[in-house]
């Protein structure tokens, strides 16, 4: 009997074991591709074809983040998008507009080189020229450690944004001046860079738990501003990063595992 135990157990777990490995998902690897030098992949879009209605002001095609400088990668000040994404933002803009506001664009498709060119920057502990207003609270040596800095991103899948909420009409706001004087990212709407969006508690890219999108810290008006993108974003498939305000991507990304590596011109 004993014997005959052994047998059946192995005889169970064989007809077991094939299901139980076939109902595992498989997981693709990350896969970075660079493709030729300058072409635009089959599937991604200039915002502004899609909907020209959306206001864009892309920081890392300027001085004014948390580099200081034009970061690789961004040759235009253009929003670039895979085709889903755009066409999504394009349904959340119309909810917003018919409320009296519009979406406007931090940041979208992120090419690598601009990843890598974060990385080469957070390891360079002597150039802290923007802490002042970015990251006034965090020691530059704890970006990676603390996760503000990564290796990848998901901007560079093509479908995950960086995005405000400003009220109708769009007034104009005075440019960056290199080497002007900083304000924390955190301190008072009043006081800070000036930003024509609404109040959402922080400025962009404020590396600073602040910067979380339902911390208890932010109450009132601020925390309704981020709760109207929220909910905008969510009802057009998007869904956020709970650490930052700002950060959303669209749910069903047709690139899931793919990081990009085309300049934005």
């Amino acid at each position: 009997m004993p014997r005959l135990s052994v047998v059946l157990r192995a005889a169970v777990a064989a007809l077991v074991l094939p299901v139980a490995a076939a109902s595992v998902p498989a997981v693709a690897a990350p896969v970075t591709q660079r493709g030729p030098e300058g072409h635009r992949p089959p599937g991604f879009v200039a915002l502004a074809e899609v909907d020209p209605t959306i206001v864009q002001e892309m920081r890392y095609a300027g001085a004014h983040n948390f580099t200081g400088h034009r970061v690789d990668g961004y040759e235009r000040p253009r929003c670039l998008l895979t085709r889903p994404a755009a066409e999504a933002l394009s349904r959340a803009q119309r909810g917003l507009l018919r409320e009296g506001y519009t979406l406007k664009v931090y940041d979208c498709y992120r090419p690598q080189r601009a990843v890598d060119d974060f990385v080469a920057w957070a390891k360079d502990l002597g150039d802290v020229r923007m802490k002042a207003e970015f990251y006034p609270r965090v020691e530059k040596s704890r970006l990676f450690e603390d996760g503000y800095i990564a290796a990848k991103s998901g901007h560079s899948r093509g479908s995950t944004l960086d995005v405000t909420v400003v009220r109708l009409p769009v007034r104009p706001t005075r440019p960056y001046v290199p080497g002007e004087p900083l304000v924390p990212c955190f301190a008072p709407r009043a006081v800070r860079f000036p930003d024509d969006s609404v109040d959402m508690g922080t400025g962009f890219d404020c590396f600073d738990t602040l910067s979380h999108t339902l911390d208890p810290r932010v109450r009132g008006r601020q925390r309704a501003n981020r709760l109207l993108l929220k909910s905008a974003m969510e009802r057009a498939g998007f869904g956020n990063l709970p650490q930052e305000w700002w950060h959303y991507t669209l749910r069903d990304e047709p690139y899931p595992s793919t990081y990009f590596d085309f300049p934005v011109r």
